[in-house]
């Protein structure tokens, strides 16, 4: 797994504890699935990493409704959610790991790379690979040492290579995004846009229209970003 530790730039808040302390006993006091989506979307609006726990937890409420809004609120704190993402992945709440798998996705750090790795080569759930598969080409590179970059990039196609021959086409549409945004989001070396439009080439003959037309797009996007 690739870590890179950031400066502790956080600061308890101690003005707003005793709001986020009654938001989070609002959560804990619902006692419907409409009440449990409104106190999560209230605690999302704090914007507080105190909350970053309790979103984690209702991601494995089985309330979709909830679990979006908390997927929301985990993206919009960014790089703070990472961690306690990763550390609390549910292997055995299929539900609780495919929202997670959504959060990292979205918030694109690559402190996330191993584990969208493995949802994509392994998980059992098409709903969590595709997520898995759009996050790899949403990994945010710009920063990094040069050969960090050469090293995530070379990871995330070879799993996104993979993933071309999923058995589900929906997530074989999840790889061509994925290969999509990983050129057009990061600049990237000759080699690396080779192997993604060589990639993209073999979707671009498959057997579902929508795959090969996907594909034939995201080609056609890269070509003009080149010229």
């Amino acid at each position: 797994m690739i870590w890179i530790f950031k400066p502790d730039t956080l600061c308890v808040d101690n003005s707003k504890m005793s709001e986020i302390e009654y938001l989070i006993r609002s959560v804990e006091a619902a006692d419907s699935a409409d009440a449990l989506t409104n106190a999560t979307k209230n605690l999302v609006n704090a914007t507080s990493i105190h909350a970053i726990p309790t979103l984690i937890r209702i991601l494995g409420f089985n309330n979709p409704g909830a679990a979006l809004q908390a997927v929301d609120g985990l993206v919009a704190l960014g790089e703070n959610a990472v961690l306690p993402l990763l550390t609390k992945i549910d292997s055995y709440n299929y539900g609780a790991r495919g929202w997670s798998i959504r959060a990292l996705a979205l918030i694109g750090d690559v402190r996330g790379l191993e584990i969208l790795e493995q949802a994509l080569r392994e998980d059992i759930g098409p709903s969590v690979r595709r997520a898995a598969a759009k996050g790899l080409g949403n990994l945010k590179l710009i920063g990094l040492p040069r050969d960090q970059q050469d090293l995530i990039r070379i990871r995330s196609l070879t799993a996104l290579e993979a993933g071309c021959h999923d058995a589900e086409w929906a997530v074989r549409y999840a790889v061509i995004v994925g290969l999509e945004s990983s050129i057009l989001h990061n600049p990237a070396k000759l080699e690396f846009t080779l192997r993604a439009q060589r990639a993209l080439q073999y979707l671009s003959l498959a057997n579902i229209s929508v795959i090969r037309e996907r594909a034939k797009l995201a080609i056609q996007n890269i070509s003009n970003s080149l010229a």
